[in-house]
């Protein structure tokens, strides 16, 4: 235990607790007067069985926990991000089973714990799926062989004599045909019905592909008359509506016209036109719009991309105190939501972020998301040419999102802000970074804001930017800026 002291000191106080646990680690492998740190020991106190005293509202109890679970909420998730980070040095067997160990809890698992951990789940697991078997009917699921485990040879077979869109299910993009109630925009601009799937760079890709489907327009039937003369009313209500009790009244018409009758709700939602209301009104249509549910997507990500996503992107002044607080509040609920209704088109914007849409996005990722799926986030942005990317918007506001990321200062400014809220890249997306600095150090030359994400950026990124020394230097000569010294100096330590 004593040897893991200085770890659980990292997770308990730094301010950017898994780059330092993870440098920690590679020196104490480094190091051999340290033989007893491994990460099977490491595993093994972690999953160490202990009892603990609960407070019952009647008498105190003792319950069977892992010792993990005796830590903070705090320490217990920080723990789990870093375990996810670090998965490749660590038993993926072992790291599931403690993660599902974690989920068992239910209802007692605070919020961020459980997001951790089925965010481990998700990057160790071969399925998707494999988080349901915390919810196994008896303890007999821990001693599963891994035999009984493994892929039938059938399934093996058939997995390898052709292209599959999943790993563990042999079916190809052309055998399936998918449907959801929503348009999906791309970045190879194809919006035809035809689900979109590129299986052919091997199973490395495969995994993520469950989250990466791009989303396409359904087929429904052409919306009759009577629907039609709703949204119509629905739409004049809106404008004129100047009560808060009424213009509850109207989100629960709503609700009713676009999920209760069988519709098209995103043809619906077109001809209502939510978005013309104003903001203190589109406040209260989004926080009576919201179920409290924790589905990703759907109806969630609809209210945001036709109630709040047309108000954002042609944003020039700050947004209001009353659209942003409520926004906030409706993205905590639906996280998924956020990010494919609402942060990918928007920094997908025509033109560029500019600074009001920068201090929004920052926010909503900063109060909304947990530092690894912000993570996750902008490597599916930056990495343009290994992902697709897919988010949710009306028809009529396509032409407002690009199909490219367009750099301005503003992005520069929002990538500091992420590496300041203890968000760590992954080294694909700092690869990328790195690129495009090179390209346009000469264009930003004399621009504050861009050395200081510089600035940023070699201070909090260091120990991965010594195979990009050279070229930083070359791009960061090109700049001249108060902080440019500043850089240089810095990475003539590295």
């Amino acid at each position: 235990m004593e040897a893991w002291v200085p770890l659980f000191d990292i997770f308990m106080n730094s301010p950017s607790p898994d780059f330092e646990a993870s440098l920690w680690l590679r020196q104490s492998f480094n190091a051999s007067s340290t033989p007893t740190i491994t990460t099977g020991s490491f595993l093994s106190l972690l999953t160490k069985p202990c009892d603990a005293v609960v407070a019952d509202s009647s008498s105190p109890r003792t319950k069977r926990v892992m010792w993990v679970q005796t830590l903070p909420s705090l320490v217990q998730s920080r723990i789990l991000s870093f375990l996810a980070l670090e998965k490749q040095r660590f038993c993926s067997r072992d790291l599931s089973r403690l993660a599902r160990n974690v989920l068992s809890g239910d209802g007692e698992v605070e919020f961020w714990v459980k997001r951790a951990a089925r965010n481990l789940l998700d990057q160790v697991s071969e399925s998707s799926f494999e988080w349901i078997s915390s919810l196994s009917l008896d303890s007999g699921g821990e001693r599963v062989t891994e035999e009984f485990q493994a892929v039938p040879d059938w399934l093996k077979d058939a997995a390898g004599d052709s292209d599959l869109l999943l790993p563990w299910l042999p079916v190809s993009p052309d055998e399936l045909n998918s449907r959801t109630n929503f348009v999906g925009c791309g970045k190879s601009g194809d919006h035809s019905d035809e689900l979109v799937a590129d299986a052919g760079d091997g199973e490395e890709r495969m995994d993520e592909m469950v989250e990466e489907i791009e989303i396409v327009q359904s087929k429904y039937a052409p919306l009759d008359a009577e629907v039609q003369n709703m949204a119509a009313t629905l739409k004049s209500q809106i404008l004129t509506c100047e009560s808060s009790s009424k213009t509850g009244d109207l989100a629960a018409q709503i609700s009713e016209l676009c999920l209760q009758r069988g519709v098209d709700s995103f043809a619906i939602l077109g001809l209502i036109e939510p978005w013309e209301a104003d903001d203190e009104a589109a406040s209260i249509l989004i926080s009576h719009l919201s179920d409290g549910s924790e589905e990703e997507l759907g109806w969630p990500s609809q209210v945001l991309c036709s109630i709040i996503l047309p108000k954002l992107l042609v944003l020039e002044e700050p947004a209001s105190r009353v659209l942003v607080t409520a926004t906030i509040q409706y993205c905590k609920l639906h996280q998924r939501a956020a990010v494919y209704g609402l942060l990918f088109p928007l920094v997908l914007r025509r033109g560029g972020i500019n600074n009001p849409i920068c201090d929004v996005v920052a926010r909503i990722i900063r109060e909304c998301l947990h530092p690894a799926h912000v993570s996750a986030f902008f490597q599916k942005l930056l990495c343009e040419e290994e992902h697709v990317w897919s988010f949710i918007c009306l028809p009529c506001f396509q032409y407002l999102i690009s199909n490219e990321l367009i750099w301005t200062e503003s992005l520069f400014n929002l990538l500091q802000n992420i590496l300041n809220y203890d968000v760590h890249l992954t080294l694909d997306s700092i690869h990328h970074i790195i690129h495009q600095v090179q390209e346009l150090a000469g264009s930003f030359s004399e621009s504050l804001k861009f050395g200081n994400f510089l600035l940023c950026l070699v201070t909090k990124c260091s120990p991965f930017l010594k195979s990009y020394k050279i070229s930083l230097s070359e791009a960061v000569g090109q700049t001249n800026t108060l902080v440019t010294k500043s850089i240089l100096s810095k990475l003539s330590v590295l």
